[in-house]
C-alpha cells in the first residue's frame, strides 16, 4: 500500500484494497503470480514465469517488494526501485511510478525481471509484449501469503536459502512475541486509524491479522461486516468515540502528522478510554502499510502497547 496525500489516500483506499483482494484470491491465466516454487537453481520458475538464469537488473515497482528484495540479499540486483520505495535507505529509488507505471520508462532501465505488486494501467501485459518478465506480488491478506512471496523472490533471483532464513526468523519472532500474552476475561479493543478522514481497516485485512494476533477485537468490523468495502470503511467520529475502544493506534503519523494530542482536541474524542489512559500508539505509516519482513515490527509495537494494560 502506498502512502498518498489524505483526501487521495482515503479516496482510493477502498477501491485499491477490493482490487489487491481479489489479485491475492485468484491469478490471472496471463499474469505470474507468485506462489510457492521449490526450485533452487536456473531456470527458475514461479507460476507461469520461468527465468533462464538470474536477473541481474531488477525493476522493484512496489515498495514492499524492494523491502522483501533487499532482505533476501537480492539488493544488488535492484537497478531501479519506485518513487515510493524508501526503505531500505540504500534502495535506488528512482522516478519511476507503481501508481501510474509507464511501460516505456520501465523497458529504459533494461530489467531483466519487474516485480509489481498490481496490474495497474495493465503495466503486465504491455511489458510482457515488450519481452519484459514480470512477477505479480499481490497485496498479501495473511502472513501465509508474506511467507510466499519471500520463498518465490527468494528463488527467482538465485536466494532461496536467504529467503528461507528470513521467513524462519519471522515465524520465530513472531511466536516469541505472541507466547506469553496475557489471558483476558474481556477482549482489549482498538481503532486502527489510516488517515484522518477516520478510514480504518478490519480483521479481514492484513493489517488487522496482525492486531488479533495481539489479541485485540477490532471495533471497525461492523462497519464492514459484509466486506463490501474491501475491509476499509470509513467511521463516523460519533461511531468510534461509542464504541470507547481501548487503544487508538495512528497509522497515520508521517503523512498527516497525527499525535495523541491531535486525538485529544477532536471533538469528543477525549472521553475515550485509549485517550484517557495514555493508549493513543503512534505507529510508522510505512511499517503499517506494507506486509514484508518488517510486519514483525508492526506487532512488537503492538504487543508492547497491550502489555502495559493489566490483566
Amino acid at each position: 500500500m502506498f502512502r498518498r496525500t489524505p483526501r487521495l489516500f482515503a479516496a482510493t483506499l477502498a477501491v485499491a484494497a477490493l482490487a489487491l483482494g481479489a489479485c491475492a484470491e485468484k491469478s490471472s491465466d496471463d499474469v505470474p503470480v507468485a506462489g510457492s516454487s521449490a526450485a533452487v537453481a536456473f531456470p527458475a520458475t514461479v507460476g507461469k514465469l520461468t527465468l533462464d538464469s538470474r536477473p541481474e537488473k531488477i525493476v522493484s515497482l512496489a515498495p514492499t517488494a524492494t523491502e522483501m528484495l533487499f532482505a533476501i540479499g537480492a539488493g544488488k540486483q535492484v537497478v531501479a526501485a519506485d518513487d515510493q520505495s524508501n526503505y531500505p535507505p540504500e534502495a535506488p529509488k528512482s522516478e519511476l511510478s507503481g501508481f501510474q507505471p509507464n511501460a516505456e520508462a520501465i523497458a529504459g532501465k533494461a530489467p531483466d525481471l519487474v516485480v509489481v505488486s498490481d496490474n495497474r494501467n495493465k503495466i503486465v501485459e504491455q511489458l510482457t509484449a515488450l519481452k519484459i518478465p514480470v512477477l505479480l506480488t499481490p497485496a498479501a491478506v495473511t502472513l501465509e501469503d508474506t511467507y510466499r512471496e519471500l520463498t518465490d523472490l527468494g528463488t527467482l533471483t538465485g536466494h532461496p536459502t536467504e529467503a528461507a532464513d528470513v521467513v524462519r526468523r519471522m515465524k520465530d519472532d513472531i511466536a516469541k512475541l505472541t507466547k506469553d500474552l496475557p489471558q483476558r476475561p474481556t477482549k482489549l479493543t482498538y481503532y486502527h486509524e489510516l488517515d484522518p478522514e477516520l478510514y480504518s481497516a478490519t480483521s479481514k485485512t492484513f493489517v488487522g491479522s496482525i492486531y488479533a494476533l495481539a489479541g485485540l477485537e477490532n471495533i471497525a468490523d461492523p462497519a464492514d461486516a459484509d466486506g463490501k468495502l474491501g475491509g476499509y470503511p470509513q467511521l463516523a467520529q460519533e461511531i468510534i468515540v461509542k464504541a470507547n475502544p481501548d487503544f487508538v493506534f495512528l497509522a497515520d503519523v508521517k503523512c498527516c502528522k497525527q499525535t495523541a494530542e491531535t486525538v485529544k482536541a477532536r471533538s469528543g474524542w477525549a472521553s475515550i478510554t485509549a485517550v484517557k489512559n495514555n493508549q493513543v500508539v503512534p505507529l510508522d505509516d510505512d511499517i503499517a502499510s506494507r506486509w514484508g519482513p518488517r510486519v514483525v515490527d508492526l506487532l512488537r509495537a503492538v504487543v508492547d502497547a497491550v502489555a502495559k494494560v493489566p490483566a
